[in-house]
């Protein structure tokens, strides 16, 4: 027991990654025929196709038609010789026998890396798996081309510049920036990697103890054409009806993904040690796998315009189990999971946690969540669109774009203040063009005589028009 979970810690800090094909002469799969050719066969490379051979062994040939550009790195006592036209048994054919184009294999295939020790031995599969985007070498992992092997890699990227730790060649391992550029310089580089990715060596790890993100992200696309185009160009159908999809990750997964906010007293690699330990090492979780890691979260204004991103510690676990059982172990340790996070999580340096579950036992994505207030996130996105409305509004205004009435709004202290007082009494009067005589006056103290009469003249009314 005790030695099952120190492999799984070992296989957790691993950050080695192995190229898995090669050019070698001696390889069968190198050739058309399937085959190493041999001394009655003739050797055909394309002239026209750049190529880098590792010859491990001597060789007799008929006829060898080789490329204008590329090279044969000879181990000791390796080379090729005429033959001689003496009985070779096995070798009876005398066919043409063509070397096979390596330039289809790219940096970006997650199916062309394996997991290895700093040995370069080959990590046997354990639990701890990783997203197809960290399939492929992070920024500050370590590459390996295999000692005595020759190769070919394809870099195109959508990033100008692929970080990497180090990067070892013919068993030398290049660490430092100066080194790796004075093996650029060298005559084997132009011919091993091609393409508009440029590889550069830091020498530096992940210097952040709650990890780093991979950095393959603007490469997803590329990485996700690679591995479906291996898997007959689709994804496996999942069990359960609405799989998850993992950042990171290709296609969607029965199981559970749990999301972790977390403060900067949290440490990855222990966290990583302490759930291996106490929960996915239990007998009951024996068919369980996880992968753990910094991912990048993006982040959107409204669910629409891209605003920034955020880091949060992703894990992903998925089980073995088949049928409508798929995902149901995964789903129980996920709860572990929450259940632990509740109770440690401000010692352990997390914040928050949300686990979402989808399994074959259920038509829908069952969705859980440690200290997660979504009504106050909704209140907080009405705010935010109240503002950006108003906002709106006062920039077309300003630009004048937009009219708005005048509107005067009356103050509380108007109302104690008097009306508007009348005009003075003598100017009550005033002239009117339809009539020729003055009203009588009305200055204070001036009384107006009882028997006066006033006589109004009519400019439209003829007096004599109604006499009979």
């Amino acid at each position: 027991f005790l030695l099952g979970v120190l492999q799984l810690l070992a296989a957790a800090a691993a950050v080695y990654k192995q190229w898995i094909p090669n050019t070698n002469f001696e390889t069968a799969f190198n050739w058309d025929k399937g085959r190493v050719p041999c001394a009655s066969d003739v050797v055909h490379f394309e002239k026209d196709k750049v190529i880098s051979v590792f010859v491990k062994s001597p060789h007799a040939l008929t006829d060898m038609y080789l490329p204008l550009n590329g090279e044969f790195v000879l181990a000791a006592g390796a080379g090729f010789t005429a033959f001689d036209g003496s009985w070779d048994p096995g070798c009876d054919s005398g066919e043409t026998v063509r070397f096979a184009d390596a330039e289809q294999h790219a940096w970006f295939d997650p199916t062309l890396w394996q997991d290895v020790f700093p040995s370069g031995e080959l990590k046997p599969n354990g639990r701890i798996f990783s997203v197809d985007e960290e399939r492929v070498p992070c920024r500050y992992d370590d590459v390996i081309f295999q000692a005595e092997t020759s190769f070919r890699v394809n870099t195109d990227s959508s990033q100008q510049v692929i970080h990497l730790r180090s990067i070892s060649v013919m068993g030398q391992e290049l660490s430092t920036p100066a080194s790796w550029a004075g093996y650029l310089q060298g005559p084997s580089a132009p011919l091993q990697f091609h393409g508009n990715g440029t590889l550069q060596v830091t020498g530096t790890g992940c210097p952040d103890k709650s990890g780093c993100a991979c950095g393959n992200t603007l490469d997803g696309p590329r990485i996700c054409a690679a591995l479906l185009r291996a898997s007959g160009k689709r994804c496996p159908a999942p069990v359960c009806q609405s799989p998850l999809q993992p950042l990171g990750h290709c296609c969607g997964v029965c199981g559970a993904t749990i999301n972790l906010d977390f403060t900067p007293d949290f440490d990855l690699q222990k966290y990583q040690d302490r759930l291996i330990q106490e929960l996915l090492s239990q007998p009951k979780y024996a068919g369980v796998k996880m992968a753990i890691s910094k991912v990048h979260q993006a982040q959107t204004f409204l669910g629409i315009i891209p605003r920034s991103s955020t880091p949060l510690i992703q894990i992903v676990l998925i089980d073995d189990r088949a049928g409508m059982q798929a995902g149901t172990t995964a789903e129980q340790l996920a709860a572990d999971i929450m259940v632990d996070v509740a109770q440690h999580g401000e010692a352990l340096g997390i914040s928050n946690g949300k686990v979402e579950v989808a399994t074959g036992s259920t038509s829908s994505r069952q969705v859980g969540s440690h200290t997660l207030s979504r009504i106050t996130a909704g209140t907080v996105t009405g705010l935010l669109f109240s503002l950006l409305f108003l906002g709106g509004i006062l920039f077309l205004y300003r630009k004048g774009k937009l009219r708005l009435p005048a509107l005067r709004f009356p103050h509380p202290w108007d109302r104690l203040e008097d009306p508007v007082s009348a005009a003075p009494a003598g100017d009550r009067g005033f002239d009117n063009p339809m009539f020729n005589v003055e009203p009588p006056s009305t200055d204070p103290g001036e009384e107006t005589p009882k028997d006066l009469q006033v006589f109004y003249l009519n400019p439209l009314y003829d007096a004599s028009e109604t006499e009979t």
